[in-house]
Formats: structure tokens, sequence, C-alpha cells
């Protein structure tokens, strides 16, 4: 396991993702990450707590000079719930009392949670853009409408990356007429 490799390839699809999706300070990134797929292994299968550490510490180089939320979906044993910094949730939102582990949550989300200032479980998030490391389904946990990004770093370690943005929703009909700076330029014409 290369684990400069695994962060520098983190580091990368999270640079690319924040420059596609234009977020920037207070906004959101979900990330699911499977660092059993990252090693080679099926998912749930080989987590590792040093491949976790090692993408934590890529995206978060990015994130934290720009003040943008790290949101780590959880594994299906915990129904994929949130693990995100307390201060990054709207007044009002319900928190879940759980911690995650390493197979109850996964190695990503409790390296999230053990690195946070005031971590907190939420069941549901609506993030500004994502990065799917593995194939977990991060799709839940993005706001509408999910655009899908194409980014040069198609992997980290042997983990598939699916990264997307949002754009709010397009209301109207003919006559309407829309913002490109608030849907990032892919207005319908």
């Amino acid at each position: 396991m290369d684990l400069d490799m695994i962060r520098n390839e983190a580091a990368k699809a999270a640079e690319e993702i924040v420059e596609a999706s234009h977020i920037g300070e207070g906004d959101i990134l979900v990330v699911g990450c499977s660092s059993s797929e990252i090693l080679g292994a099926h998912i749930g299968k080989g987590s590792s707590l040093e491949a976790a550490q090692a993408v934590y510490e890529g995206i978060q180089s990015v994130l934290r000079p720009k003040k943008i939320y790290l949101a780590a979906q959880c594994c299906e044993h915990l129904n994929r719930c949130v693990i995100v910094e307390k201060a990054a949730l709207l007044p009002g939102t319900e928190i879940c009392n759980v911690v995650p582990q390493m197979h109850a949550g996964g190695s990503f989300a409790m390296t999230v949670y053990q690195n946070a200032e005031k971590p907190v479980a939420v069941e549901e998030i609506k993030a500004d853009a994502g990065l799917d490391i593995g194939d977990t389904l991060i799709g839940m946990h993005l706001k509408h409408v999910a655009v899908p990004v194409r980014i040069e770093q198609k992997t980290i370690g042997e983990a598939h990356v699916v990264a997307a943005r949002t754009r709010p929703k397009f209301i109207g009909g003919s006559r309407a007429v829309y913002d490109d700076k608030l849907s990032g330029g892919d207005i319908p014409r």
C-alpha cells in the first residue's frame, strides 16, 4: 500500500471537483470512501485505517484552506448516515447518536469523526458536491440537481472514483431567464 500515492490521488480528485463545482467557503463536499476498494478488495471486506487516513489527509489538504466542510458517508450498516462538523449544519437539523467504527460506519467515516472538532452524525445532508470512492453510492446526500463531473483522477488506489456537483433547479418555461453563475454554465437553451 503506497500511502503517499493514495494521499496524492485523493488531493487531486478533491482539487478537480472543487474547481469544477465552484464550491467555496461554507459549502459541503460529501465523500463516500471504501478503503477496501482502494486496496483492491471487495467493499467492506478489507478496511484500512491507514488508507482512510491518507484519503482524509489528501482531501483536507484541499478543503481546509478554502473552508469547505467535509461530510463522510457511513456504510450501509449505519444506513449511510453522514459524519460532519456540527458547524456545517443548518439550524434545527436533527442529529443522531452514533460513533462510526471500522465495520459499522467504515474506516473513512471513523477517521473523519476522530479528526473533526465537533463531529455529529445526521441521517441526511444536502451537499454541494461529492466524491464517490469505491462505488459507495453518495447520491442520496447531494442537493437536487446532481450533475456528473468527469475528472481526470479516475481511481484512488484500486477504487473507482465518480464525482458530482449540484446546481439549483430550473423552474419556468420558455420565457424563463436563468443565471449562468448559479448553474455552472449548463443552462438549457
